[in-house]
């Protein structure tokens, strides 16, 4: 199963938040620390706050921080929602007829299965553990402070 670059842009974000808990952190550092367009850390941040995971504020003391404790916020829930559906080929959606063997063909049974695997390894785990104190991971960030490096770009569609 591949996830979704938008997927891996909120769990990164995520991740952000949580190594910096003490303290505000914007769009422009986020995209510095990670290598990747203002636009799509932008897009990511609204959907994580909306999502009820980031509380965001505008202006000139504005930025963003995490909305819950990072012991709150579980993997499978980012991902599925992320994600927005657990289907892995178009022939899985409901009522598709994309396949001649779709009626008796028993490759359903076995991706719900495994996408089903996916998640409940996922459930196990929370930001607190991906983040476990945040020393090393800030170790490994660009700092706050730094300049952005030339052409930060990526992709975050969903």
């Amino acid at each position: 199963m591949r996830l979704t670059t938008f997927t891996d842009y909120s769990l990164r974000v995520l991740i952000y938040l949580a190594a910096y808990p003490d303290r505000r952190a914007t769009i422009a550092e986020v995209s510095r620390a990670f290598h990747v367009s203002e636009s799509h850390v932008a897009k990511v941040v609204q959907f994580l706050g909306a999502a009820g995971w980031l509380q965001n504020s505008r202006g000139r003391n504005g930025g963003m921080r995490l909305a819950v404790r990072p012991v709150e916020i579980r993997l499978d829930e980012v991902v599925k929602l992320a994600e927005g559906s657990d289907v892995p080929a178009q022939c899985f959606e409901p009522g598709s007829e994309a396949c001649v063997i779709v009626r008796c063909c028993r490759l359903k049974g076995a991706f719900a299965e495994a996408v089903n695997a996916f998640y409940q390894s996922l459930a196990q785990y929370t930001l607190e553990d991906l983040v476990q104190g945040g020393q090393e991971i800030r170790g490994m960030l660009v700092s706050p402070d730094a300049r952005p490096p030339s052409g930060a770009t990526g992709s975050a569609s969903r």
